[in-house]
């Protein structure tokens, strides 16, 4: 005769506790297993000192059921329930705190800000690619999306979970396409404003590089806010920056600001490693005719007359837009842009930027 999980029920309703009841009436049995004749089952106590305590009831419930017909074995567990751990209430922003020294992770050999005069020029496409591009050249890359009122490198690299944190300090970064990556857009949901003065910025900034657990990295690379605002000057002021880029359109009012963005980083005493010319071109999908609508050869100018290497000339192209939109940045495939993106890399990669 076999027993079943009904037979060790009823035997166990036998037991009576002190404080009234029984393991059955209490809810308080877990897991039977029956195999071959063994049974194992826990007891699940309402709390880890009343389980201290439920050794005795514990014995006494192995020794009822193995008097059942059929039953070779028992083995029964003691467990305590408690209440559900909450996971840790992680904040970003606030006031900065006061830092012994630089602000600059701990295993990041080179940190690199990627910057622009005026928002909608393509920074941040640039900085997933780039660091896309880094990551099949075989370096250890991280993104912090610093574009705290802008954060788009989420959608970029097709993320949507929240970064966890054990402990409500640390932060514990996402990964994606061989990127490590932060940003202030994966801790709000998607159409979530941030609405925050300069110290809030600040101290935002401050927790995203200190607080993220990067591990060891060849570079981090900071994708900054449009302009030359608090971000950029903490960063600079603060931090071990090994050298900036700076995007602009070959257009003349973006070339305005891109020149104000130089001038801040000369400002900051931060060095500038060169200049990337997005949307310098644009090639007819039906035709082939190139054609410049955004103006030419501004960027290239202003690299000449600063004395600073033109980095890239990249053209303004429909499948970087789909890719990004999508989650995939284009550099991860093998086409013309990632070839154009690779190529940027490697000359940061041969200048022993990175």
């Amino acid at each position: 005769m076999s027993v079943t999980k009904a037979d060790v029920q009823t035997a166990l309703a036998r037991l009576a506790l002190p404080d009234g009841g029984d393991l059955i009436s209490r809810d308080m049995i877990r897991a039977v297993v029956i195999e071959n004749g063994a049974v194992r089952f826990v007891i699940e106590a309402p709390s880890a000192e009343i389980a201290k305590q439920m050794e005795p009831l514990r014995q006494a419930a192995e020794q009822i059921v193995g008097e059942l017909p059929g039953v070779a074995s028992v083995s029964a567990a003691l467990t305590a329930h408690g209440p559900a751990a909450k996971a840790p209430s992680l904040k970003i922003g606030g006031h900065p705190t006061p830092q012994a020294g630089p602000m600059k992770p701990n295993g990041v050999k080179r940190l690199l800000a990627i910057g622009s005069g005026k928002g909608g020029v393509g920074k941040s496409t640039v900085s997933s690619n780039l660091a896309v591009a880094l990551a099949k050249a075989g370096k250890k890359v991280g993104l912090l999306d610093a574009d705290i009122h802008g954060p788009s490198q989420p959608r970029m690299f097709g993320l949507s979970k929240r970064p966890a944190s054990p402990d409500g300090k640390t932060i514990i970064p996402l990964q994606a396409h061989g990127v490590t990556l932060m940003s202030i857009g994966s801790m709000l949901e998607e159409r979530k404003a941030v609405v925050w003065r300069g110290p809030m910025l600040m101290g935002a900034l401050q927790q995203m590089l200190m607080q993220v657990e990067w591990g060891d990295l060849d570079v981090l690379i900071v994708d900054l806010p449009p302009g030359t605002g608090d971000v950029q000057l903490s960063l600079c002021q603060k931090s071990e920056v090994d050298g900036a880029i700076v995007v602009s359109t070959p257009q003349d009012v973006a070339l305005i600001d891109a020149r104000k963005a130089l001038d801040a980083f000369a400002t900051l005493d931060t060095r500038v490693l060169g200049l990337v010319e997005n949307m310098a071109i644009y090639h007819c999908e039906k035709c082939g005719h190139p054609a410049h609508i955004f103006g030419h050869g501004g960027v290239a100018k202003e690299a000449e007359d600063l004395g600073v290497p033109l980095l890239a000339q990249l053209p303004i192209d429909l499948d970087t837009r789909v890719a990004g939109d999508s989650g995939a940045p284009v550099a991860l495939g093998d086409g013309p842009m990632a070839q154009a993106y690779a190529h940027l890399a490697r000359r940061l990669i041969d200048g022993g930027i990175v």
